[in-house]
């Protein structure tokens, strides 16, 4: 039976959560359509969702209690019409308090018929995706995404269904060899399913977690993975995702002080490992904190150039289409005053200094201070907390500089 099918078999298990019915691809896909409303119902009545809402008032919509949020998902009977008439306008929300503006360059790729795979350089755990689909239905596209997310961050129940609700299928993490090819076959297949039998567009990011240093690499076992429903013709198989390589920026990092304390809390513990509550802390971070400006921008679809590597032998496609994907991404970024900024203070050198002013090294040498200010280690390294910080912020440079 399709994913896409109406199974009729709702149910709500133990775990609060929305149930599966029985297609090939249950156990990972969105929401169907017909399980949208005892989804949302399910998360209406979830006590820890409540708190959760609670907690974010203030940055919410004024009066955005549970009543007003049983009103505001009213009628919504589809995970399209959960993220153009409940997601969007949070997201337009926190954009307007916790940045500067964003800004959206799609060059290649145009409104239509085709569905696009778009692959990007991971910044936000939640708000990557989001914003995406935002900037999509702004530009007149017919649809928006289905979201990859790791099932490491589904940690409570509400999250999944929430997750689910938005367009995501979910990537399974922390599993057997055995379950690792089982569960990436069954990714591959239903990738391919959602962009050329449902006709949804699809976001990944490029590398499984972001990078905590801000330089971007694809992952070849990610391409490998898109390519493995069939084996021997992988270049096709590639082919018919569409993919387009999409770069995302901005000009401050809300995570950044928390990245630079994991580095230090590794560096000093090699067996340290985040916990839940670091999780939370990140998505809630990252949502909320000020961003300055975000952009986004895509690159021509890998359609237009991939038949260039096909002559060459598995490993070898794989590693090229990577490498370019990268080029793309990295050609691609919106770089800001502290950027630049920030490559000087690394190299001890003014190579830059003619693309900042005076005021704005002062003023991103003054936020350096005020992220390092907010780790709280009781051993706090500001060294090597302030030399991460500038890497972070120097290496989408450093990258771009390289594909010129």
């Amino acid at each position: 039976m399709s994913a896409g099918a109406n199974t009729n078999s709702n149910y709500s298990s133990p775990s609060g959560e929305v149930g599966r019915g029985v297609g090939p691809f249950d156990e990972i896909r969105p929401f169907n359509d017909d399980e949208v409303r005892p989804a949302i119902e399910s998360l209406l009545h979830d006590r820890q969702f409540s708190r959760i809402l609670k907690s974010v008032l203030p940055i919410l919509p004024l009066g955005m209690s549970r009543g007003v949020l049983k009103l505001a998902t009213l009628g919504i009977k589809s995970t399209l019409g959960f993220q153009i008439r409940f997601m969007k306008p949070v997201v337009n929300h926190v954009l307007r308090k916790c940045s500067t503006g964003h800004t959206f360059q799609h060059q290649g790729i145009a409104p239509g018929k085709e569905r696009y795979t778009f692959i990007s350089n991971h910044r936000d755990i939640v708000l990557d995706s989001a914003i995406l689909d935002v900037m999509l239905h702004d530009a007149k596209f017919p649809t928006t995404c289905e979201i990859a997310i790791g099932d490491n961050l589904l940690i409570y129940p509400w999250i999944r269904t929430l997750v689910r609700l938005n367009k995501a299928f979910i990537v399974r993490r922390n599993i057997s060899r055995r379950e690792l090819f089982e569960s990436s076959m069954l990714m591959s297949r239903y990738m391919h399913h959602a962009i050329n039998e449902k006709h949804e567009n699809i976001w990944i990011a490029q590398r499984e977690g972001r990078a905590k240093d801000s330089s971007d690499q694809t992952q070849v076992s990610l391409l490998k993975m898109l390519a493995m429903s069939d084996a021997e013709h992988p270049l096709e198989r590639i082919k018919s995702l569409n993919i387009v390589p999409l770069s995302i920026s901005y000009e401050y990092d809300p995570c950044d002080y928390l990245k630079a304390k994991e580095f230090q809390q590794k560096r000093d513990d090699a067996a340290w490992k985040k916990s839940k509550q670091d999780d939370l802390i990140n998505m809630k971070t990252g949502i909320f904190g000020q961003k300055g400006h975000v952009h986004y921008q895509t690159a021509r679809p890998v359609n237009t150039w991939i038949d260039e590597l096909k002559d060459l032998d598995k490993v070898e496609f794989f590693n090229e289409l990577a490498r370019r994907i990268d080029r793309e991404i990295h050609h691609n970024y919106r770089l800001f005053p502290g950027n630049y900024v920030a490559a000087d203070l690394l190299s001890g050198t003014p190579t830059h200094a003619s693309l900042y002013t005076h005021k704005e090294k002062v003023a991103f040498e003054k936020y350096l201070k005020e992220r390092i200010a907010l780790v709280d280690l009781p051993n706090k390294d500001e060294a090597f907390l302030r030399e991460r910080l500038l890497t972070m912020y120097a290496n989408p440079l450093i990258n771009y500089e390289a594909t010129l």
